[in-house]
C-alpha cells in the first residue's frame, strides 16, 4: 500500500468546498462589486473580439473611482509622490521647491529614508502629527493629539478593524451595530463576516434623505429585544444617497449616543464633497466638543478619512485615517496591536495623505496652481451633481433629491407590476432586473438600490456623477430612453 493510500489522500477531494469554507464569507454581499460589475466586465471581452452589441464601449457609473472615470490628478500630489518613490528627483530643477520640503520631510520619517521601509504600525510620526494639525486647523483650533490618529488602509481598512474591537458575544448577547439604510455596502458584509448584528435605520427620502432621531430610537428599541446594540454608524456626507447633515442633526445623534450608550463612528470620507446652496460640513468632532464637556468627555467617537475622495480621487494608493475619541487606554491598547498584525498601511498612501492634510499654502510655489485644480475639480461636481439632478426629474417615473454633496445620486424609480413579477419569478430584485437590462442594452453599469437596502416597495439606483461632462449628458441621455421603452414594455 503507497502512503498516498495510507494517508487516505486518494480518495479526499478538495479541502476547500462551499460546504467546507467559512459560511460567514459565503454569505457576505458587496453590490458595489456584484453581478453587475462582473457582467460589465464580461461585456468588454465580448467587445473586444468583435461581439455586435448597441454600444462600443461599457461606462461604469457604479463605482466613485474618480480617475478611471477621467479626472486627472492633482499635479502638488503627484509631485511630492514621485519625489518620495524616486529621491534622486529631490536633484531635478523641474520640481518646486514645496513639493521637496515635503518629500524630505516625509522621507526623514520612514526607516532607511524610503518608502519602501515599513513604518511604525500607527502610520509615520510626521504625518500623525500633520493628520492631526489638519484636524484642528478644520475644527477650529480643538485640540488633536497625534497619538489617537492611526494611518489606514482607505477608510474601509480602519472601518472594519474598529468593527473587530466591537463585535462579541452570542445570541441575544451579540454586539448591533446600527447602520443607515441605504447604506454603504462596506458595512453591511463586514458585519455578517464578523457576525455583527445589522440594525437598519431608514433616513428619510422624503426630507432629502435627511436623518430623524425618532427613527433612530425606534431601530434601537426594537434591536434590543435579539442583541445589544453598541456602536452606530454615520456616513456624512452621504453614500450613496448624497446628503449632507445639518449641524443640529449631528447634535441630534450626539445625544441619542450618549443617552443610549453608544460608540460613534462618523464615515467622513467626502468631507470636502458639497455642493448644494446653504449646506456646510461639520465634522463630529467639532460639534462633540462644541456641545461642552458634558459630551466631549463622555461620547467615544472614531472618524474616517480617505484619500479616495474629495478632490483627490487617489483611490488605488490607499490611503486613510481614523482618529479616536475618549476610547478607553486599554482599549486603545488593543487597537494598537490589532493594527500591527498587519504591519502597516502603505507607506505611498501614508505619504499621499501628508499631502492632502498639508498641502501647499500662501506664498509657496505650488499654492496658485493647486489652488486652481482643487477649485476647479470641486466646481466641476457641483455642476455635474446639479446637471444630474434636473436631468432624472426630467425623465417620467424617476424622483432624484438634490445631490448635495459626495459623489452619487440614488433616484427612486418607478417599476411596473408586470416587470415587479417578471423578476421575481427569476430569483431577483426588481431594480436588478431594471439595471442589467440597462448593461445589456446600453453598456452603462449601474448598482441596483436593492444592493444598498432601501424601504420595502421603492426601487432605487446609484449613479456617480464623475464621468466627463459631456459623457454625463450621453448616459443621462440613454438612461432616459431606455426607461421610456423600459415602461412600454412592461406597461
Amino acid at each position: 500500500m503507497s502512503q498516498k493510500e495510507v494517508n487516505g489522500s486518494s480518495h479526499r477531494g478538495k479541502v476547500l468546498t462551499l460546504e467546507t469554507m467559512n459560511q460567514n464569507v459565503r454569505q457576505v454581499e458587496y453590490a458595489v462589486r456584484g453581478p453587475m460589475v462582473l457582467r460589465a466586465v464580461q461585456i468588454e471581452e465580448e467587445l473586444k473580439k468583435g461581439v455586435k452589441k448597441p454600444f462600443t464601449e461599457v461606462i461604469k457609473a457604479n463605482v466613485g473611482d474618480a480617475h478611471a472615470m477621467g479626472q486627472k490628478p492633482i499635479t502638488f500630489i503627484r509631485q511630492v509622490l514621485a519625489l518620495c518613490a524616486y529621491p534622486a528627483l529631490l536633484e531635478d530643477d523641474k520640481f518646486p521647491e514645496d513639493a521637496k520640503l515635503r518629500a524630505r520631510r516625509i522621507l526623514d520619517g520612514c526607516g532607511g529614508q524610503s518608502i519602501g521601509a515599513y513604518s511604525a504600525s500607527q502610520g509615520i510620526e510626521c504625518i500623525r502629527k500633520d493628520v492631526a494639525s489638519y484636524i484642528e486647523k478644520r475644527d477650529g483650533g480643538i485640540p488633536s493629539n497625534h497619538e489617537n490618529i492611526y494611518l489606514s488602509t482607505g477608510a474601509s481598512d480602519a472601518i472594519v478593524t474598529m468593527l473587530k474591537l466591537l463585535i462579541c458575544g452570542e445570541g441575544r448577547t451579540r454586539t448591533g451595530v446600527m447602520i443607515s439604510i441605504p447604506q454603504y455596502p462596506l458595512y453591511s458584509a463586514a458585519l455578517t463576516e464578523l457576525q455583527g448584528v445589522q440594525i437598519n435605520y431608514y433616513l428619510d427620502e422624503d426630507k432629502c434623505w435627511g436623518l430623524d432621531a425618532g427613527e433612530l430610537r425606534r431601530s434601537l428599541t426594537a434591536a434590543r429585544e435579539h442583541c445589544n446594540p453598541r456602536a452606530l454608524c454615520i456616513i456624512n456626507p452621504g453614500n450613496p444617497t448624497g446628503q449632507v447633515q445639518s449641524r443640529q442633526c449631528i447634535e441630534d445623534v450626539i445625544r441619542f449616543a450618549k443617552e443610549e450608550g453608544l460608540l460613534l463612528m462618523a464615515d467622513e470620507v467626502y468631507q470636502d464633497n458639497v455642493y448644494a446652496e446653504g449646506c456646510v460640513f461639520h465634522s463630529f468632532k467639532k460639534v462633540l466638543f462644541e456641545m461642552g464637556p458634558e459630551f466631549s468627555s463622555v461620547v467615544e467617537l472614531v472618524s474616517f478619512h480617505s484619500t479616495s475622495k474629495c478632490y483627490m480621487g487617489e483611490c488605488g494608493f490607499r490611503g486613510g485615517y481614523m482618529e479616536v475619541v475618549n476610547l478607553d487606554p486599554e482599549v486603545k491598547a488593543q487597537l494598537t496591536k490589532l493594527v500591527s498584525v498587519r504591519l502597516c498601511s502603505p507607506v505611498s498612501g501614508q505619504a499621499l495623505m501628508d499631502v492632502v492634510v498639508n498641502p501647499p499654502q500662501p506664498g509657496e510655489p505650488s499654492y496658485a496652481t493647486f489652488t486652481k485644480e482643487r477649485a476647479a475639480v470641486l466646481a466641476d461636481l457641483a455642476e455635474k451633481a446639479k446637471l444630474t439632478e434636473e436631468s432624472f426629474n426630467n425623465v417620467p417615473g424617476f424622483h432624484c433629491n438634490p445631490v448635495q454633496g459626495a459623489m452619487y445620486t440614488f433616484p427612486r424609480i418607478t417599476i411596473p407590476q408586470k416587470a415587479i413579477d417578471q423578476a421575481k419569478a427569476a430569483g431577483q430584485a426588481p431594480d436588478q432586473m431594471y439595471c442589467m437590462k440597462l448593461l445589456e442594452t446600453t453598456g452603462i453599469c449601474l448598482v441596483p438600490g436593492s444592493g444598498f437596502g432601501q424601504r420595502e416597495g421603492t426601487f432605487h439606483f446609484r449613479m456617480t456623477i464623475l464621468p466627463p461632462k459631456e459623457k454625463l449628458k450621453y448616459v443621462l441621455e440613454k438612461i432616459a430612453q431606455f426607461n421610456a421603452q423600459f415602461l412600454q414594455d412592461y406597461s
